[in-house]
């Protein structure tokens, strides 16, 4: 069997490389040795945001319903039926997926790849082999866990929370970034005990104080204690569960007793041996140029295998990038706009730079309050806020932080903003919605130009 490309892993980066190949007129062979759809479908974007999908309504329930005259009981949950949600999320992502791979006459092989050279794949569990002129890696991420954790049975990664069949009374949650803080939003919602360790100055270290310090106050409302500036040295397994020990920056020890252990401190890129004796170049991941090419010709690597921008919607357009330049049409990755976007309640989402890392005498920077917003009250929310950063000179923006009710819809007017280097005073005059939550971008964008007419 003899391919234009052979694209391995099913991924979003993956699928949709290969998709955008076909589109081409390239014949493409797509090797997954599992299910379509790779980490985000299966055990992370799609099943995570079914899950807080659930609980952010049933918080809308309990919060709001009485202070708007609605006459709601709320009974509580059925976690069997909650975890159905998701997993019927997932299954139909993942045929959406076979059914393009169809459309597209993509040829699907089910196994694991073995890569022989640059132009060969053998299937490890047939021992079939696959040639094709373009070699394309999407090989994703594993979750990372090492000593103590890696040590002990039955420590949660954010995989095996998908397998769980009941919730438990208390969860310790270690590492406060994404994947942490939106499963300590879901397992709180459910009247979980939750605490999370986070070893950096503050939870969501790669966002600014101010926007964790949002977060931090919806968490205290469910009752989440948060350990900033702390680690855990030791867990072992003991009859009421687990036993941590807690160690903060001053060296004060504390030990507590959990149900549950969920370890969430990220992923690590997934490079099996046979890549490596491939000879491309790793650094953190396998390193690419902009074009998505590896040092050898013809191998092109996308999405988690990089170790870089790991989210699945970078990976999608990594995968763009890579199909473009395997069809002859030049094309280069741009980084200076990516949304990070996080499912917290409220959401989370930032665009470009952040406060943190630019020099404040050389930007302007204006945040508008949620609270001023009149779709905000309607709602009965007061957390949140957008921040604007624009360069001081000419008022081009720079970067955009959200914390807000659907913050990760609203961030793409930032994203665009970033991407096509608009300036503030272009999107200041151009007429926002009423009542909605996008005039809170308004708000900042009128303090760059100027001064914001409600605040």
């Amino acid at each position: 069997m003899s391919f234009d490309a052979i694209v391995i892993g099913g991924g979003p980066g993956g699928y949709v490389c290969a998709i955008k190949l076909a589109q081409y007129g390239k014949k493409v062979a797509l090797i997954e040795k599992e299910n379509l759809g790779g980490t985000c479908t299966n055990w992370g974007c799609i099943p995570t945001k079914a899950l807080l999908t659930a609980t952010h309504l049933l918080d809308e329930s309990k919060e709001k319903a009485s202070k708007l005259g609605l006459k709601v009981t709320v009974e509580g949950f059925d976690l069997s039926q909650i975890m159905a949600h998701a997993n019927k999320s997932i299954t139909l992502s993942r045929k959406g997926i076979e059914f393009l791979m169809k459309k597209n006459n993509i040829t699907v092989v089910k196994g694991t790849a073995e890569v022989v050279n640059k132009n060969k794949v053998r299937i490890k569990e047939t021992g079939e082999e696959i040639e094709g002129e373009n070699l394309v890696l999407a090989h994703g991420s594993v979750p990372t866990i090492f000593p103590p954790f890696s040590d002990v049975e039955g420590i949660w990664t954010s995989n095996n929370v998908f397998l769980m069949k009941e919730l438990p009374n208390s969860l310790l949650i270690v590492g406060g970034g994404v994947i942490g803080v939106e499963f300590a939003t879901f397992f709180s919602s459910l009247g979980v005990k939750v605490k999370i360790v986070e070893l950096a100055d503050h939870i969501l270290p790669y966002e600014d104080d101010d926007v964790a310090d949002e977060i931090k106050k919806s968490f205290a409302r469910r009752g989440v204690e948060i350990k900033e500036k702390s680690k855990v040295t030791g867990v072992r397994k003991v009859d009421s569960g687990y036993e941590v020990t807690i160690v903060d920056s001053e060296g004060k020890e504390e030990i507590s007793t959990v149900d549950r252990v969920l370890v969430a401190i990220g992923r690590r890129p997934n490079i099996p041996e046979d890549v490596k004796n491939l000879g491309v170049e790793i650094e953190r991941g396998v390193k690419t140029d902009s074009a998505m090419r590896t040092n050898i010709d013809g191998v092109y690597a996308i999405g988690d295998i990089r170790g870089q921008v790991m989210l699945a919607h970078v990976a999608m357009y990594e995968g763009v990038v890579a199909a473009k330049n395997i069809a002859g049409i030049e094309a280069q990755m741009d980084y200076s706009a990516i949304p990070s976007i996080i499912f917290t309640n409220p959401e989370v989402a930032s665009t470009g730079l952040r406060e943190k890392d630019v020099d404040k005498d050389k930007v302007k920077v204006y945040k508008f309050p949620l609270s001023a917003n009149g779709r905000a009250r309607t709602m009965l929310e007061n957390i949140g806020f957008v921040k604007v950063i624009a360069d001081k000179d000419d008022e081009t923006v720079l970067g955009m932080s959200i914390v807000s009710p659907v913050a990760t819809e609203l961030i793409m007017e930032g994203v665009i903003a970033v991407r096509n280097k608009l300036k503030a005073h272009q999107l200041e005059e151009s007429i926002h919605p009423h009542p909605t939550l996008s005039e809170t971008l308004l708000g900042a964008l009128e303090g760059i130009t100027d001064k914001p007419i409600h605040m």
